[in-house]
C-alpha cells in the first residue's frame, strides 16, 4: 500500500493562473499611472509653449512695426489671427484661437479664460483648469523682452509654486518704462529725426 501524499498537485495550475491575472492586474495599474503622468506631462509642456506662442502674440499686437496702426486694445483673440486694423494681411498667429485645436487650452481641450486689462482689451491668457499642475518648479528659461528693453530670462518663475493651472497666467505687460507717461521713447506726435 502506498503511502498518501499530504499535499495534492490538484488545482495547481488554476491558482498559477489566478496569481498571474493578479500580477498583471496590479502591473497594468502601474503602467496606466504611469501613463497618466506622462500624459499630464506633456500637456503641461503643451500649455507653456501655446499659452507662451498666445502672450508674444498678445506682445506683438500692442507693438506694431513703426509705420503701422496705432496701438488699440485688442477685444478678440481671434483678431491675432487677421488684424482687422490693417489693409494687408497681418497675422499674429496662424489660426484663430476658437477654431484651431493646436491652440486650445491643452489641459482642458477647450478655449482659453482670457485676462482683460482696466480698459477692457485682451492682455492675456489662463486654463480654466483648477487641477494642481505636476511641475512646481524648474521651468524651462525664455526670454522675453520688457517694455524698457532689458531682457527677463526666467519668465515662468512666476508659476513656481502655483497651486492650480488657473494661475499660470500668460500675459503681456503692458506698463510703460519708469519715468515714461505714454510708454513712448519721444513724445507723441513728434517725427523720427
Amino acid at each position: 500500500m502506498k503511502p498518501k501524499c499530504l499535499f495534492s498537485t490538484a488545482g495547481f495550475t488554476y491558482i498559477a493562473a489566478l496569481m498571474m491575472v493578479v500580477v498583471m492586474g496590479i502591473m497594468l495599474g502601474v503602467v496606466a499611472e504611469s501613463w497618466q503622468m506622462i500624459m499630464k506631462r506633456e500637456r503641461e509642456e503643451e500649455l507653456l509653449f501655446r499659452g507662451e506662442q498666445i502672450r508674444y502674440a498678445i506682445e506683438r499686437w500692442y507693438k506694431p512695426r513703426p509705420g503701422q496702426h496705432v496701438p488699440t486694445p485688442l477685444r478678440n483673440l481671434d483678431d491675432l489671427a487677421q488684424d482687422p486694423r490693417s489693409l494687408s494681411v497681418v497675422k499674429y498667429l496662424r489660426n484663430k484661437p476658437s477654431e484651431a485645436a493646436s491652440l486650445k487650452d491643452p489641459i482642458t481641450g477647450n478655449e482659453w479664460e482670457v485676462v482683460k486689462n482696466p480698459e477692457g482689451g485682451i492682455m492675456g491668457v489662463h486654463s480654466k483648469s483648477e487641477a494642481e499642475p505636476v511641475k512646481q518648479k524648474n521651468f524651462p528659461i525664455v526670454n522675453e523682452t520688457l517694455p524698457n528693453n532689458t531682457v527677463n530670462r526666467d519668465i515662468y518663475k512666476r508659476f513656481e509654486g502655483k497651486k492650480k493651472y488657473s494661475e499660470w497666467q500668460f500675459v503681456y505687460n503692458q506698463l510703460p518704462p519708469a519715468g515714461s507717461v505714454t510708454g513712448l521713447d519721444r513724445p507723441f506726435g513728434s517725427g523720427a529725426r
